[in-house]
């Protein structure tokens, strides 16, 4: 079954209900009030007739007229106390002892017809000072009856009721070509949107879906899918590249080792020549280590894609010891200068090992791409409501042409290429991705000619 059939059938459903409901509340209404009026006509004929009875001291008097019936509407008829008719319809006659509701009245069959009756008496308020012989027209009590047809009113619920099923069953059909139609016309983006995703093919994935004219909730459907394919397409641009470039880095030193290898085992050679292959050999084979490291690195980090557990450092302690254990023995630790703010302890919320290697590619490449003996400053500020630690160099900078590119992985500065400076390129898109794993920001600056400084923030 369709959308757009169940969404109608539903819609008819909900419809169907309510014009139901709204009917049979109509009708009841119509029918209670209708009735109501039919009873108080009754009653006011009834009124009508009892006023002509006057209450004396010799009895109730009543005074008989020649008439049989008040209206040719209604039935009528008045009984005295023992039963005897004084005058009316004798139909009415198996009603005069009967108990009867003075609000409601009585639904009763006439002459094979329904009527409405009604029915009333007076007594005399003290009839133990009552003669025992009444004079003439003179009676202890008056019973009056009075009964008006139900025909015009049941007529009438008749009519409304054909109406009110006819008028819902019209109303409902027009809704059911209306709810069609509106509904295919507002899932008509739908069907256009699938009948475009079955087009696309997975060689192709510039491909989009297209957006309904209309700004609803079916256009943030589609863009938000359409910006789905944009970074899906994003990401295996990214990876074709990365596995392009990857398979060349891996190549490289695995072609100049296997290249040292064969050349030693051509013919005998002097230690001292095995020694020098051997050489080459391992320092490619650590450069092969260290471009796979990095690589796994990477897939690890996105495959896990969740933040590391933090704890809580002060970064002053830990800085220390890290600069002195890590880069102690370098040949440059005396270029690397220190700053600490004045404040007792600097504490931030970090993943002590990974901050520890994206601060290690930092330092990397500000002592790389620096002369020796120039400072390579290592500054911890603490701010309003931030804590950053920089690394600046006075080294060679970034060319303008470079800087989009720098956390790409593998890429390589063209003066880096062209000076022979060691490197695979992943150093800054590891720092970036672990900087950004443990909540914080990597900013940086860098001018040709005048150094670099990258500064990480995190929150307090």
């Amino acid at each position: 079954m369709t959308l757009t059939t169940r969404l109608t059938l539903f819609f008819l459903s909900a419809l169907g209900l309510v014009l139901t409901a709204f009917s049979i509340t109509l009708y009841l209404l119509a029918h209670h009030h209708l009735h109501r009026q039919l009873h108080d006509r009754a009653a006011a004929t009834l009124a009508t007739l009892m006023a002509r009875a006057e209450i004396d001291p010799e009895g109730v008097e009543w005074e008989l007229k020649s008439t049989r019936r008040e209206s040719e509407y209604h039935h009528g008829a008045v009984f005295q106390t023992d039963g005897e008719r004084l005058e009316g319809d004798a139909e009415l006659e198996c009603y005069r002892d009967q108990s009867i509701s003075e609000k409601r009245g009585l639904a009763a069959e006439i002459d094979g017809r329904g009527w409405h009756v009604v029915r009333q008496m007076i007594a005399h308020p003290n009839p133990e000072t009552l003669p025992q012989t009444l004079k003439p027209n003179c009676y202890r009590s008056l019973t009056f009856v009075v009964a008006y047809p139900t025909a015009p009113v049941d007529a009438t619920l008749r009519t409304l009721a054909s109406s009110l099923a006819g008028s819902s069953l019209l109303v409902w059909l027009a809704a059911a070509f209306a709810a069609r139609w509106v509904c295919r016309r507002a899932l008509r983006p739908v069907t256009a949107m699938a009948g475009a995703a079955r087009k696309f093919s997975p060689n192709q994935l510039v491909e989009r879906l297209p957006l309904p004219a209309a700004k609803d909730e079916l256009h943030d459907l589609a863009g938000a899918f359409n910006d789905l394919l944009t970074r899906q397409q994003n990401a295996f641009e990214r990876q074709k590249r990365f596995t392009g470039e990857a398979s060349h880095q891996l190549r490289t030193p695995l072609t100049a080792m296997l290249g040292q290898l064969e050349v030693a085992l051509r013919r005998d050679r002097d230690p001292g020549e095995y020694r020098s292959a051997l050489t080459t050999a391992k320092t490619q084979a650590l450069r092969l280590q260290e471009i796979v490291e990095s690589l796994l690195f990477l897939a690890r980090a996105d495959a896990e894609a969740h933040r590391p557990e933090l704890q809580c450092i002060d970064l002053r302690t830990w800085l220390g010891e890290y600069l002195h254990d890590t880069w102690g023995a370098h040949v440059r630790w005396p270029d690397i200068r220190l700053h600490l703010p004045t404040s007792a302890d600097i504490v931030i919320k970090i993943h002590p090992v990974l901050f520890g290697q994206a601060l290690g590619n930092l330092l990397e490449n500000a002592l790389k791409f620096s002369p020796p003996g120039s400072d390579v400053d290592v500054r911890v500020e603490s701010h309003a409501g931030t804590i950053s630690l920089a690394v600046s160099d006075q080294g060679c900078g970034i060319s303008a042409a470079d800087q989009p590119h720098i956390f790409k992985p593998f890429f390589r500065a063209a003066s880096a290429r062209t000076s022979g400076t060691t490197g695979v390129g992943l150093g800054l898109a590891i720092t970036a991705h672990i900087v950004e794993t443990m909540g914080g920001k990597l900013i940086w600056h860098s001018l040709t000619g005048s150094g670099s400084r990258f500064q990480i923030e995190f929150p307090k």
